[in-house]
């Protein structure tokens, strides 16, 4: 397989089919999504790459191959196939210790919110999906690697630039607003939790991601469970044993309250200045353009909150010429936009849309399928935990 010498090694190294959509667009995305900007685009073609099947054979590898949010951009199908190459655990899975909770009132307060928020946002309404994120996060709690309260470790890293654990806490979805009936429902799961309720499946685990993406670490654990579509897994020997997670909960429950309003967006969007745009620029509807280079061939765009899928896709197209290689990325908040290429990590982990383009009309279109919701999975902006 010959890969153009002009790519950044992090992208040569380890090249993704990008959904099948091409060569062209999978150098493009490729590059995007790792925060490198490769020269020359539009003198990318086809006989140059020469990229065939063998790439189902490069390794599913983390280090320096091109990431997002941790997870090496494999097409879904492709991920689904190595996941499903990775054994389950074949011994008993022995369940976690019930968990003693010895906080004050406060506390349990906090804690209930904190796993009931953590079980709606990673599991939406599933009863097991909810129950077994709720065990992996007082599972974390009781483990030294992780923060020692409920709410340390939902929103761990949400504050520092390595990035959040749970994606949820640093990626928008905080501004999400569920059911009165949603909340009660998991509230109840997590009582039942915090009062030594036990979800066995899972065991001890640590860790789960989607079955539709294959992060660099997952084959490093011991894969223990599948619940509706995420895999569960622990770390090997001592570390991933019922005695590693052993550490009594004291309290100390943080408030959250202040990571939960964030700054006022009122104020953040008024205190940016107006867009500089060519004179060019075309208008488009249902968005604003923030960004746009003097070739027309990179944007960046805020997508309305009242906008569709199909409304981000239009804007798209019409910024985009035809017959050039093209690109549109398209965030929620002014404030998420960056000022320019390479994307820092923050704008590639609030990114709602990316839209790639190919001078013979090939399209990648990619969505953040927590706000654009309905849409294939295979449309969707992969994500990791």
């Amino acid at each position: 397989m010959m890969v153009p010498p002009f790519l950044p090694p992090a992208v040569r190294k380890v090249l993704p089919a990008a959904l099948g959509a091409g060569p062209v667009l999978a150098v493009i995305v490729a590059c995007q999504l790792s925060g490198l900007e490769p020269p020359n685009l539009d003198a990318i073609t086809l006989a140059e790459t020469r990229l065939g099947a063998d790439l189902a054979e490069l390794p599913g590898r983390g280090g320096d191959a091109p990431l997002l949010n941790g997870a090496p951009l494999l097409p879904m199908d492709e991920a689904r196939a190595r996941n499903a190459a990775v054994p389950f655990y074949a011994g008993r899975i022995e369940p976690a210790a019930r968990f003693r909770f010895s906080g004050s009132p406060v506390d349990l307060a906090r804690a209930t919110e904190c796993l009931a928020l953590a079980a709606l946002a990673e599991a939406g309404p599933s009863d097991p999906g909810q129950r077994a994120v709720i065990q992996v996060v007082l599972n974390r709690v009781r483990h030294p690697a992780f923060a020692q309260t409920v709410c340390g470790v939902v929103f761990e890293g949400s504050l520092r630039r390595t990035g959040c654990q749970f994606t949820f806490t640093c990626d928008g979805s905080l501004a999400r607003r569920y059911s009165d009936p949603a909340w009660l429902a998991a509230r109840a799961r997590a009582v039942e939790a915090l009062n030594g309720g036990i979800y066995a499946p899972v065991g001890n685990a640590t860790h789960y991601h989607t079955d539709w993406v294959f992060p660099w670490w997952s084959p490093k654990l011991v894969k223990l469970a599948r619940v509706e579509t995420h895999l569960f897994l622990r770390w090997p020997g001592y570390w991933g044993s019922k005695a590693a997670g052993r550490l009594p909960y004291r309290g100390g429950e943080p408030d959250i309250r202040p990571l939960l309003a964030g700054p006022d967006p009122a104020a953040t969007e008024a205190a940016l200045p107006p867009p500089d745009l060519p004179a060019d620029t075309p208008a488009v509807t249902g968005g604003q353009v923030e960004m746009r280079d003097a070739s027309g061939r990179a944007n960046f765009v805020v997508i309305d909150a009242a906008s569709s899928a199909a409304d981000a896709a239009a804007i798209a197209r019409k910024l985009c010429k035809p017959d050039a290689t093209c690109r549109v990325l398209g965030w929620g908040a002014r404030a998420d936009v960056p000022a320019a290429f390479p994307l820092p990590p923050a704008a590639r982990a609030s990114l709602q849309f990316s839209f790639t383009r190919d001078p013979a009309g090939a399209e990648i279109v990619l969505y953040n399928c927590d706000r654009f919701s309905g849409l294939p999975r295979e449309s969707c902006i992969p994500r990791a935990r």
